[in-house]
């Protein structure tokens, strides 16, 4: 039995017309989006890491973009950070602080959230919570051990002041992301039904 690949199908920002220049507006309104979801971030008094919307801005970015445009978008908002623009949550800017270990970890996660979207894990809400949570899983992942390192704290510190505080909110951000894209899915298909 062969075992291969399935298609890649289309993501949201491909429905869009134009080629190029619907591919810089993407990035570029990716990039905004998250720019923006980023400031809306509360501080912790017990965490350096704040909480914040940026997450779900990846999550959605990389699902309705696809890879290339939801890591494109993700890598300008990170170069813009480095280089100063105000961008990251809390108007942080380079990297020089606890919490931009999740702010390299996005890249990764746009990317494999994007590639899952590509496989039509955008289209019912089981398989969207999963793709929302393995992609927060990704971030945690990149940004728990820059956070140890950062603050000179072990795992399980690690893991409490950068993990643990943030389950539940990433958890809902995962619905959210399920609760909308399935639906925006079904009106589409719906509205292409009406119109063959």
């Amino acid at each position: 039995m062969s075992t291969a690949t399935l298609p890649a199908s289309p993501v949201l920002g491909d429905l869009l017309p134009g080629t190029r220049v619907r591919d810089a507006a993407l990035v570029l309104s990716g990039t905004a989006f998250l720019a923006v979801a980023a400031q809306l971030a509360i501080p912790l008094w017990f965490t350096p890491v704040p909480l914040s919307l940026a997450t779900f801005a990846v999550l959605l970015n990389g699902a309705a973009l696809g890879p290339a445009r939801g890591g494109l978008s993700v890598l300008l908002y990170a170069v813009l950070g480095l280089v100063g623009v105000p961008v990251f949550a809390d108007h942080a800017t380079g990297w020089a602080f606890a919490s931009f270990g999740y702010v390299l970890g996005y890249l990764p996660a746009a990317l494999t959230v994007g590639m899952l979207a590509r496989r039509r894990a955008d289209r019912s809400l089981g398989a969207t919570i999963g793709m929302g949570c393995v992609g927060a899983v990704i971030v945690y992942a990149v940004g728990v051990p820059w956070l140890m390192g950062f603050a000179h704290v072990d795992l399980l510190t690690g893991l409490k002041l950068g993990a643990f505080p943030f389950l539940a909110g990433d958890a809902i951000k995962a619905v959210v992301v399920a609760l909308l894209l399935p639906a925006t899915w079904k009106v589409i298909d719906k509205a292409g039904s009406r119109t063959s």
